[in-house]
């Protein structure tokens, strides 16, 4: 099966590729500057001269509530006009089989935990990550619509909690909270500082898997598309607090200062965790550990800082 994987740069991308499940299909995994997704007519050509069997989108403009918060119309426009582009120049070349990557941030900020797929424009979005949120809610909602025209048309959409893992970004600026930390607590170490901040009360709950095991997730579903329903959320179906993540990532560090915590700063939801009954009935389980994942994710840090 030929295979085109859109963000083969990012975290998600490079997990997918680094698969040892990955030599079982015949990857194109073009650069930014090879296929600008951006260029619908460029889209176009480039699906029609490779003819994929199938398209996973994984590319995205991502970042953390600081990026989210400073640069709304990129992550709004930027994300929606790709989503846009590769959809429907993937269905006009004829492409059936296409694997559409979201995000669980596109569920309303008040819905009740755990958060199901029903739930998708149910409620008004969280603000600090809202235009991101749009430009997944618009992709998901036209997988839907192309299968609904057409069901021969297998347009599907991933819905992952929060990932971590090998590849992350480590750049306090535009990184998730979990690689972030990693980079503070483990500088903080090597400083000799005794108190690390958090921000807000550390009580927000959220749910982060390693990336590692979403890919794993990517090639089981390849297996079984047909089964696989319209909209499925992937995670852990459990979740942890803000305070629980910095004291586990500082035990794996072995950083033994103490938090204070910044209740200046914003914290986004206060829960996010998704419901994972779907994921349980179609039969694929997480394997990473958070320790596990939080020490592979330390060590990949280390290995790009010594570079």
């Amino acid at each position: 099966m030929k295979i085109l994987l859109t963000g083969a740069n990012g975290m998600v991308g490079k997990n997918i590729l680094e698969s040892a499940l990955s030599s079982q299909f015949d990857f194109i995994f073009p650069s930014s500057s090879e296929l600008d997704l951006l260029d619908k007519e460029q889209v176009g050509r480039f699906m029609k001269k490779h003819s994929p069997d199938m398209v996973i989108h994984a590319a995205g403009i991502v970042g953390g509530i600081q990026a989210n918060i400073a640069n709304p119309v990129k992550f709004l426009v930027d994300n929606m006009q790709m989503g846009l582009n590769i959809l429907t120049e993937a269905r006009d070349a004829g492409v059936t089989r296409f694997m559409n990557m979201s995000s669980s941030c596109m569920y309303p900020r008040g819905a009740q935990n755990p958060l199901s797929e029903d739930l998708i424009l149910k409620g008004e979005l969280e603000p600090t990550n809202e235009g991101y949120a749009l430009a997944k809610i618009a992709s998901t909602r036209l997988c839907e619509y192309i299968r609904r025209e057409d069901e021969e048309y297998l347009y599907k959409t991933v819905i992952p909690c929060n990932l971590y893992g090998r590849h992350d970004k480590f750049d306090p600026n535009h990184s998730h909270m979990i690689p972030a930390v990693i980079r503070k607590i483990s500088e903080a170490k090597e400083q000799g500082k005794e108190v690390i901040d958090i921000w807000g009360d550390g009580l927000a709950r959220r749910e982060f898997m390693y990336a590692g095991d979403l890919a794993n997730f990517v090639f089981y579903a390849i297996s079984k598309f047909e089964e696989m329903p319209q909209n499925i959320n992937v995670g852990l179906g459990h979740d942890y607090t803000i305070n629980e993540y910095y004291r586990a990532i500082a035990d794996v560090i072995g950083f033994d200062g103490e938090f204070e915590h910044d209740l200046s700063k914003p914290v986004g939801m206060k829960q996010k965790l998704i419901d994972d009954s779907q994921l349980k009935e179609f039969g694929w389980r997480y394997k990473t550990s958070l320790e596990d994942g939080i020490q592979k994710t330390y060590q990949f840090y280390l290995e790009s800082i010594n570079k």
